[in-house]
């Protein structure tokens, strides 16, 4: 979707986190190394923590924004939940890791 979405405005931001399962336990070296091995071209930030009193502001302030469908309580449950923001910076919907990246394209392309 990026590459896709890139030119016309699409700005995807990855945050590694190593609060579920572990799965994220590598340094920030080892992470960008594994997402070039998928081509990633997006944004990668350094791991944090995205609950708990260690979260990062940004994640306290987004899980604080409207909950998307089937969402209980405001807290991140698993890695690759993604949150839809539009160019004056507000989320207008939240997905959850299991979310179908088709059915997120379609709101993103009415907000690009």
């Amino acid at each position: 979707m990026h590459a896709k979405y890139a030119e016309r405005g699409l700005s995807i931001l990855a945050f590694p986190c190593n609060q579920f399962g572990s799965q994220e336990p590598g340094t920030h070296e080892q992470i960008k190394q594994y997402a070039r091995s998928y081509n990633v071209k997006f944004d990668l930030f350094s791991k944090i923590n995205v609950n708990g009193p260690e979260a990062h502001a940004l994640w306290k302030w987004l899980k604080e924004q409207p909950k998307g469908e089937g969402f209980l309580g405001n807290g991140i449950k698993w890695n690759f939940t993604k949150f839809l923001i539009d160019r004056q910076g507000q989320v207008v919907k939240r997905y959850s890791p299991l979310k179908d990246p088709i059915m997120i394209e379609r709101d993103v392309l009415k907000y690009l």
